[in-house]
């Protein structure tokens, strides 16, 4: 009889518990100062996050009204992902401890001039090249 109750306030109580909203918190801090460097030498660029829930990291970059290109991806439990174009010299290591993951880009050059995006969370999107087309119906 006794186990019998137990079990029922055990039930009730993680009800309870799973019942009660919790909404993840998202902060990532970059630094807004320019980076000047000189081609061929390396480049570190800081990114410092705060979050409650499952760690995935992104680096991005953008030229002048084009929209973000995917650089990598790093994770908590997990090794990532680097886009083609940029294993070669763009490298994040996750820091958890120091809540960190900073980008750097080793050779520098002039195409590596853009501004430089760090998220939480995947920030971009499919987009179509072509507008869709509308069938109308006379």
């Amino acid at each position: 009889l006794c186990c019998g109750r137990c079990w029922v306030f055990v039930l009730v109580f993680v009800c309870l518990v799973s019942s009660v909203p919790i909404k993840p918190l998202y902060t990532v801090t970059q630094s807004t100062d320019d980076v000047t460097v000189f081609e061929g030498m390396r480049v570190t660029l800081d990114c410092g996050y705060e979050t409650t829930a499952t760690l995935y990291l992104f680096w991005y970059k953008q030229y002048p009204n084009e929209s973000p290109k995917y650089i990598l991806r790093r994770e908590k439990f997990g090794e990532g992902d680097t886009a083609p174009g940029y294993k070669e010299r763009f490298d994040a290591s996750l820091n958890t401890s120091a809540k960190t993951v900073p980008l750097t880009v080793q050779n520098v050059q002039l195409s590596d001039s853009a501004v430089y995006y760090c998220a939480l969370r995947p920030t971009v999107r499919i987009t179509f090249s072509h507008p869709l087309q509308k069938h109308l119906r006379y």
